[in-house]
């Protein structure tokens, strides 16, 4: 068997490539090449004698790989590239070496892969008599249907051009629930106003509230006819891009044959109709004008086009839409496709979109034994969307009412908390490919779309099963957590010191900011000692041993120098945590102003020290008379003639700011001064050994599992253990002693017997014993 060289050289080149770009680095020193590139960042000239392909491929790993850090877990999902992803890359490179092919050659081989391709879509989604277009943007090939329905409806339309739409003017219908944006992207490169785009609500008292009103479409296209307008083409869903529910096809078929109108239908649900058993909304949608499949995430294809089947018996129009090219290289596109095709096989295809239906039955079955979880399914035996939410229906399961109106904006907080609950789940089970979508009426959900995510992140049944045990450890997290916000508002009312925060948006416990009680203060001033404060608080409150987060809460969020709470754990006491938000919040305050005073305290004392020495200097001169003062005769005269100073030393208080007396220490033997300042209220001491702080008596154990992390935060902060209080010591504050100066004198210490009683005593009197000061002498009575 011949074998084209250049072809084996390409495989060969392509496998070498996949297994650089999949590998990683290399084995002697895996930071070698990140160093290099982060050396060479910037982008120098070209080099004169080139580079080798294994260069090239390697600064192209590094671009992948520049922003990952080797200290951090990455959640990002990577798509599973298989065998079947190696043959839709080649299929690239094997599109750019046909094309330079000779001309003959390149029409033959063209022809046979574009006919190939469209015959076995056709048969696998049951579309009979169909021709395709592949384009890559998904959007393209409604748009060029518009074109070709255009086309056909205004026969003028390709001499003449816009200014026969002037005579009716063409009008696209699309649903309510359709891809936002789609409407005004056909409007606009149509050249059409946006009068010409009819949106059509959906149901609101019969059937699901995500399919489009038939009778109200009905009548807003007879209202359209009876104004001289010409209903073009209608868009409708067999799976809408948010629920993942169907239209009802048949219905709107008869209705666009009734009016002479195109019907194009897109969705996820239409990769059903490759299955065996179809449900008989999704088999309808192979009666209609043309439908658009995207493969490539159905089935695990990187990089494969999207590919739209249509209807239409004249060529020369479809030419003229765009539909058809006359240039071959263009119709190479289907390439990828045509790989990818043969190697999966019929039997492959199905089995991909098996699995996936599959998958979605599985966790639809699990979530029903949820209490506290709400499905919104179209059809529960064939549907392969699965959208959920944390439901409020149990969030006040301890008073046993409903909490229907349970507090003014709850859909604002019910949508945080599931917004929440879906970035912890994507967190934690990153192969179960669940993602967030707003619907109108639910508000914020949980979407399970494995026909978009199973092929590409390699999604098994044990994933569901994953997915369904981390929900339920966090549906009781969210209960708690919605039941006691209410709780924690009414706690923060009581202290004066503290400001409850109303934010809806945030998913947590609630915010709360300390005020400062001084209300002299600015404006400017009290907006930083507000900052200051609660900065310092949310420091504090990040050491203590609990199973909390505190944070500044969300990176755009409206209210700032504030502290918000994170998820609250089944035993959380609510009142012990705001009555020690309110404690630390004092203590810094305190110790704050404390530090301010500071300086003006110690001032103004050694300023009233200073005066006070003076006089006692002079008083001392004017009682040992001026002969002392002279040096050699005052050591003399003192010998022979002790002289005893009535002057007192002076100690300054600095908590009390003031300059006291040294009598009462010297009589007493101890310092006298204020009350130690008490501790920091805290349940410190009724807590069980290892158990954490704001849990209330008789729960579970420390160990007991509880996930309390806000948006945005994967990992729990690192905490210190937050330190005991204790009972308040005798040692009084400290002091700092001021005594006058004086010559020197002879010491005669004083040295009690050494009893048990007065031993200590004597040994803390010699410590504090001043220089200069004859030592008193206690009477023992012995």
């Amino acid at each position: 068997m011949m074998v084209d060289p250049t072809l084996a050289e390409m495989g060969k080149n392509l496998n070498e490539a996949m297994k650089i770009l999949e590998d990683g680095r290399n084995a002697s020193d895996p930071d070698a090449d990140r160093r290099q590139f982060s050396r060479s960042s910037i982008p120098g000239p070209l080099q004169g004698d080139g580079q080798d392909v294994a260069s090239i491929l390697q600064l192209v790993q590094n671009l992948m790989h520049e922003d990952e850090e080797e200290d951090k877990p990455s959640h990002r999902r990577m798509q599973n590239v298989g065998e079947q992803g190696h043959m839709a890359l080649l299929g690239h490179s094997l599109a750019a070496y046909i094309s330079v092919l000779d001309r003959e050659r390149l029409r033959k081989l063209i022809t046979r892969i574009a006919s190939d391709t469209t015959l076995w879509l056709c048969r696998l989604f049951r579309y009979e008599s169909g021709s395709a277009y592949y384009h890559e943007d998904d959007r393209e090939g409604l748009l060029k249907v518009c074109r070709l329905v255009i086309n056909t409806r205004y026969e003028d339309y390709s001499t003449e051009g816009y200014t026969v739409l002037n005579s009716r003017q063409p009008v696209i219908y699309q649903s309510a629930t359709c891809r936002p944006g789609l409407g005004q992207h056909l409007c606009s490169q149509l050249a059409l106003p946006l009068s010409s785009l009819c949106t059509v609500p959906c149901n609101t008292m019969f059937g699901s509230q995500h399919q489009m009103d038939i009778a109200l479409l009905d009548k807003l296209i007879r209202e359209d006819v009876e104004t001289g307008k010409l209903p073009l083409l209608l868009i409708a869903n067999a799976g809408t891009p948010g629920a993942g529910h169907t239209d009802k096809l048949g219905r709107l078929k008869e209705l666009c044959e009734q009016y002479g109108m195109w019907l194009h239908i897109e969705g996820v649900n239409l990769a059903t109709l490759a299955l065996w058993e179809v449900s008989s909304p999704v088999t309808a949608a192979t009666r209609s004008d043309s439908m658009t499949l995207t493969l490539g995430p159905w089935l695990g294809l990187p990089a494969v086009p999207a590919v739209t089947l249509y209807r239409h018996e004249d060529p020369a129009l479809s030419l003229a839409a765009g539909l058809t090219s006359s240039q071959p290289v263009e119709k190479l596109r289907a390439l990828p496709l045509w790989l990818s095709l043969q190697y999966l096989g019929q039997d492959g295809i199905v089995e991909k979109i098996r699995h996936a239906v599959e998958l979605s039955q599985q966790l639809l079955e699990k979530l029903k034994t949820l209490a506290s979880i709400k499905t919104s399914v179209e059809d529960e035996l064939n549907s392969p969307v699965v959208v959920f939410r944390f439901s409020q229906e149990t969030s006040a399961e301890s008073s046993g009412a409903s909490v229907e109106g349970y507090f003014a904006g709850e859909r604002e907080v019910l949508d945080s908390l599931n917004r929440w609950l879906c970035e912890r789940l994507a967190q934690m089970v990153p192969a179960s490919g669940v993602d967030i979508v707003e619907l109108e009426d639910e508000g914020t959900c949980v979407r399970f779309t494995p026909l978009m995510t199973a092929a590409a992140l390699g999604t098994q049944r044990c994933d569901v099963d994953l997915l369904v045990e981390r929900l339920t450890e966090l549906v009781p997290v969210l209960n708690c957590t919605l039941r006691l916000r209410l709780d924690f508002r009414e706690e923060v009312y009581r202290h004066s010191a503290l400001s409850y925060i109303e934010d809806l948006n945030w998913p947590g416990l609630g915010a709360v900011r300390y005020e400062p009680r001084v209300e002299e203060l600015t404006d400017t001033k009290r907006k930083l000692e507000v900052e200051k404060i609660n900065s310092e608080l949310l420091v504090k409150l990040g050491e203590l041993d609990a199973d909390l987060i505190f944070s500044t809460g969300l990176e755009f969020g409206p209210e700032k120098d504030c502290i918000f709470i994170g998820m609250a754990t089944v035993d959380l006491d609510v009142a012990e945590l705001v009555d020690t938000i309110a404690a630390l919040g004092r203590d810094i305050e305190e110790n704050g102003r404390l530090l301010e005073n500071m300086t003006e305290v110690v001032r103004k004392g050694i300023q009233e020290a200073e005066l006070q020495l003076q006089k006692d200097n002079q008083d001392k001169l004017m009682e040992e008379g001026v002969l002392r003062q002279i040096p050699l005769v005052g050591s003399v005269l003192n010998w022979f003639s002790p002289f005893q100073s009535t002057v007192k030393g002076r100690t300054f208080n600095l908590a009390a700011g003031s300059l006291d007396s040294t009598e009462p220490t010297y009589s007493m033997k101890a310092q006298t001064g204020g009350l130690a300042s008490p501790e920091t209220p805290t349940s410190s001491a009724k807590r069980l050994p290892g158990q954490r702080l704001f849990r209330r008596e008789g729960a579970g154990g420390s160990d007991s599992h509880s996930e309390t992390s806000s948006v945005g935060q994967a990992e729990d902060f690192s905490r210190e253990r937050f330190p005991q209080p204790t009972t308040p010591s005798p040692v009084p504050d400290e002091a700092v002693s001021v005594v006058p100066e004086s010559p020197e004198t002879p010491q005669v210490p004083a040295e009690p017997e050494p009893t048990q009683e007065n031993c200590e005593v004597g040994t803390q009197e010699e410590e504090r014993q001043p220089d200069g000061q004859d030592a008193p002498v206690e009477e023992t009575g012995r």
